[in-house]
């Protein structure tokens, strides 16, 4: 069956670690969901790592459902979140509702994931009260990565962690159901978990979160622009793939490709048609 967002609270309060993984497509979200994890993140992170953006300002509520519904029909039983790309949330709240459900009806996901802290707490408690489950994120916020200073470690210093800390009590009071913490020092990450009553799972936050998340492209070794510092790299496929394809190029170039073994053959004799 289904996980449903009241399950990986459960696994909170169970001790039991959550591991979450992004997924764009049906090919990867099948897999992801083989591998055992326990919900996917169709996160807008697919602007720079599917699209080619520079980052992922960039996406757009289309493609953010184009995605999220091809997941879905790879693994129609799995948790999945889907991210609300910049510009789609905080116009109004009633926009922002309207958008959570486009979402959620025309993706089929089980969740949606937003940005930012207090600020967006009156959408989130809309979204919750209209039936959405909602899962909020703090620390570094790439879609406003700009307003920080860039792609920075976030909460390095009192004020902005004490900041931290109240926005995720915050974002709990407002109806999350979970919070990714994102490139937020381990100490205050671990602080911060311990304080709420629902999960954070971490990226570049350390082993105190009560989950981990990667971008599938990054753990797998297929995105090769940069490594971040919190990416464990668990294969390094890119290198296997271009070598896989020099190999049938050279094989086409050569005519060593297509063999007997890969053609098909007929009922009759084709050469009656050259008479």
């Amino acid at each position: 069956m289904r996980k449903t967002v009241r399950d990986i609270i459960a696994m909170k309060h169970a001790g039991k670690s959550i591991a979450m993984l992004t997924a764009y497509d049906a090919s990867m979200a099948s897999l992801v969901h083989k591998g055992g994890a326990d919900l996917i993140l169709v996160g807008d992170s697919l602007g720079m790592v599917v699209l080619g953006y520079d980052s992922t300002v960039p996406v757009t509520m289309e493609d953010m459902i184009h995605h999220t519904a091809a997941a879905r029909r790879g693994a129609p039983d799995a948790l999945i979140v889907a991210d609300v790309p910049y510009g789609s949330y905080l116009v109004s709240e009633s926009e922002s509702v309207a958008n959570g459900f486009r979402l959620m009806k025309e993706t089929g996901c089980d969740a949606i994931k937003l940005e930012g802290g207090e600020v967006v707490c009156p959408t989130v408690r809309r979204l919750v009260d209209a039936g959405i489950p909602v899962m909020g994120h703090l620390g570094l916020t790439p879609q406003t990565a700009g307003a920080l200073g860039g792609f920075k470690v976030q909460g390095k210093d009192l004020e902005s962690a004490r900041k931290l800390l109240s926005d995720a009590h915050a974002l709990v009071e407002a109806g999350v159901f979970a919070i990714v913490l994102e490139c937020v020092p381990a100490e205050l990450a671990r602080i911060i978990s311990e304080s709420i009553q629902v999960p954070t799972i971490g990226i570049g936050a350390g082993d105190g979160c009560d989950g981990q998340v990667l971008v599938i492209n990054d753990m797998l070794g297929l995105f090769e622009k940069f490594v971040p510092k919190f990416v464990k790299q668990y294969a390094n496929l890119a290198p296997q793939i271009v070598e896989g394809i020099q190999n049938y190029v050279e094989d086409v170039h050569n005519g060593r490709f297509p063999e007997k073994e890969h053609q098909f053959g007929g009922d009759c004799d084709y050469q009656e048609l050259l008479k």
